[in-house]
Parts: structure tokens; sequence; C-alpha cells
């Protein structure tokens, strides 16, 4: 059976159909650009297909609450174009199937934890830290929601006494997305972090910012698996500074397994988000049925 899924980027959507093994038989990358603009050419690459249901991975804040007015929007995101964007009813309405909804985070979390690096595992947690830095937890099988979904990426973070830059967040400034986002290291180190790659001090302070955003979730969701994913952590050598920080900073107060094993790259690459949202269309369907 063949399904939907959208990862919708804050820079680029992928749209795919493949099944609930992950296997992907088509697929495309579209700009984000204005809702009229991007979603009328996901329409019309899923238009070619006769799909039972679609999952989205968006990027956030949304609303996943069904209860609610607002369920299935894009809501206070900084994209403004996308403000307030009702994503589940426009792919409803051109469909007539299913959807599944939720982050692009928690795709990825529930992609890895599937068919990826947390497979045959309860509960891994998943990180992406690239333009933006969000997180998604899975916790005895099932994804982790109360009020809304998890925004772990704004935890906020003790400021290490070298760093003067006053972060980039525009709601909290110095949260960890503030502070080690793509987009934060470029501003403070003055270039891209591709370019950066032999400059072992940016990679170390963006070691030491992750670690204590690691140590805050080990201690408070105690994940079996934590799995690192995003344009930053493309750069090897930041595992290896977020490892050494991070024992120093439990400091045996809690027993770690082997970090070399806990703490990994996606076992889906750059996969994770899609083959989530794949996963996410044959729950919207399985859900649909019952």
């Amino acid at each position: 059976m063949m399904l939907g899924a959208i990862e919708a980027g804050g820079t680029k959507f992928v749209c795919a159909v493949g099944d609930k093994e992950g296997n992907i038989t088509d697929q495309i990358q579209i700009p984000t650009t204005i809702p009229e603009e991007t979603i009328s050419k996901v329409i019309q690459f899923f238009k070619r297909y006769d799909l039972p249901a679609i999952g989205i991975g968006s990027f956030g804040p949304i609303d996943i609450n069904i209860q609610s007015p607002t369920y299935g929007f894009i809501t206070s995101t900084p994209k403004t174009a996308w403000r307030d964007y009702p994503f589940v009813q426009m792919i409803q309405e051109a469909f007539e199937v299913p959807v599944g909804f939720n982050t692009d985070v928690n795709a990825a979390a529930l992609g890895e934890a599937k068919l990826g690096a947390a497979q045959g595992l309860d509960s891994c947690l998943y990180i992406t830290i690239g333009t933006g830095i969000g997180a998604g937890a899975v916790v005895q099988g099932r994804l982790l929601e109360g009020l809304s979904h998890p925004e772990m990426g704004h935890i906020l973070v003790r400021r290490r006494s070298d760093d003067t830059y006053e972060g980039r967040c525009p709601y909290h400034h110095d949260c960890l997305e503030g502070l080690a986002a793509g987009p934060a290291i470029e501003e403070r180190w003055g270039d891209k972090g591709a370019n950066l790659i032999n400059r072992p001090e940016v990679w170390d302070l963006e070691g030491y910012y992750i670690a204590q955003a690691l140590m805050q979730y080990i201690l408070i969701l105690s994940p079996k698996k934590i799995i690192l994913g995003g344009g930053v952590m493309h750069q090897q050598q930041v595992f290896t500074a977020v490892k050494n920080y991070l024992k120093e900073l439990v400091n045996d107060y809690v027993i770690l397994p082997d970090l070399s094993d806990y703490i990994v790259s996606p076992g889906l690459g750059d996969k994770a988000g899609i083959t989530g949202s794949l996963l996410l269309a044959w729950d919207s369907l399985s859900r649909y049925e019952k």
C-alpha cells in the first residue's frame, strides 16, 4: 500500500510516496516560500497518485490537539506567511483522505524508533540541530505529547563564561536554539558552519551547550537512545565534545550507558523525517479504519 508523506521544513518541503516500511518510490523537494505557492506544488505532486492517507511532519509550533478549534494549524511560527495556516485542512480538502499530523522532529523520532537507530527500543529522543533546534521523544512506544508537542529546543542553558554572544532566538535570545542553532553559529563566528570545520573552538562551544541540554533531557525523560541529527551534527567532532561535556556535567549522578552506542547519528540518515511522516500516514489510516 502506497502512502503519502510531507516533511515540511522551514527551507524546503520533501514530499514522498512510499510504504509503512519506509520504502520510497517517488520523492521531490519544493522550496518553502508562501503557502499558496508551496502547497499548490505539493498538491500537484500527490494528485498523480491514488493515496489512502497522507502524513505530515511539520515545522512549528503547530496545534496537534484534535479537540482544539485550530487543530492542524501552523501557529506562532517566526515564518510570518505561515502563521495560523490551516495545513491539515488544506490537504484534506484537496484529497479527502485521513491526514496524520505532528511536528517534523516528532515524525523523525517515530521513524528512528520504528525503523532506525532506536529500533527495538520503547523509548528514544531525536534532536535536530540545524536552522533551528527541535526534539521529539518516544516514551513507552508512543510519541510524547501533552498540552501540545515538546519544544525542547527552547530550554534555557547556562551561558559559558567566555561566550559574549547574546543569542539569536527572537523569543528568548539565549535559549538553546538561540545559542547553538546553525544561524547562531554563523552570526557568532562570522561564517557558515561548513566553513568553520578547522576551528575546534567553534565545535567545542557547540558541544558544551548541547551537552547541557542532553543532561536535562536524560534526567527528566531517561531515554534509552539519543539520536542527534540536523546539519550541524554533520560535523562529527561535535559528538566528541558533547560526550566529554556530558560526562563532566552529569558527574556520575546517574549511571550513563556507553556513550558511543547511546548518543548516535540517525540510523535513517536524512530520511528520518520523511520515513516518520509515512508512519504518521499509516497511523492515521489505522485510526480511521477503526
